[in-house]
């Protein structure tokens, strides 16, 4: 058997009334949040009780939603009505000015300009001001010194192991040519054995890779001989 459609009309009695109002408000407040979550929409609700207890929910924060409807309302009235659509732009001018004037004052009184008028206690908090100021400046500057000093000792580490690793190297080719200049003088050595033919000229068996060989070349005796017998012929 299903049940009886239920008249919506205000509740006489006290008690049912406030029953129904708190079962109705978490049902609202679950129904919102699961709009929110399953179709990803901004959702607000706000809720007074007869005895003006407030209960509220919002998916983001409540002034966020606020503000969102009331720009929304605007647009709206802006498009419905040229002439406050004019309005608007020339209050949102106004304030922009107003926004420029202060930030054109704030910046001649931080260069020291236009300090009339001002009390000891505005010049204090204008100094208060420039110290933390000043203090941001040196911490960016030493940040960015430390930076460089890092980057120039890595570069220098890089080219200390470059000159090492030349050094090895140079070590290397001049351990190869200690070993091919042994090699040479130990072959000269070796020669000793054939040492009478030097020292019957009077050098030194130890000298003989050092001398000097002179060659000459000739021509052939046999190409004169067969010269000279095609003339006897």
């Amino acid at each position: 058997m299903g049940r009886g459609k239920i008249v919506i009309e205000r509740i006489d009695n006290t008690t049912s009334r406030q029953v129904t109002f708190s079962k109705r408000r978490k049902g609202l407040i679950k129904k919102a949040k699961e709009l929110g979550i399953l179709c990803d929409a901004e959702v607000g609700v706000l809720i007074f009780s007869s005895t003006g207890k407030l209960y509220e929910f919002a998916s983001t924060s409540m002034k966020s939603v606020i503000e969102r409807y009331d720009n929304s309302r605007e647009e709206q009235q802006q498009w419905l009505h040229p002439a406050s659509e004019v309005k608007f732009w020339q209050r949102e001018a106004a304030i922009l000015r107003q926004q420029l004037q202060n930030l054109q004052e704030n910046h001649r009184k931080l260069t020291g300009e236009q300090l009339h008028g001002l009390s000891a206690r505005d010049l204090q908090n204008l100094e208060n001001q420039l110290e933390m100021s000043l203090q941001s400046v040196r911490l960016k500057k030493e940040h960015i010194l430390n930076d460089e000093i890092e980057e120039q000792g890595r570069r220098g580490n890089l080219i200390y192991q470059e000159n090492v690793e030349l050094y090895k190297k140079f070590n290397l080719i001049r351990q190869e040519n200690m070993e091919l200049y042994k090699e040479v003088y130990s072959t000269g050595d070796a020669s000793t054995s054939n040492g009478d033919a030097f020292t019957q000229y009077g050098f030194d068996s130890r000298e003989s890779s050092l001398i000097p060989i002179n060659l000459q070349l000739r021509q052939p005796e046999h190409q004169t001989y067969e010269t000279s017998n095609r003339a006897k012929d």
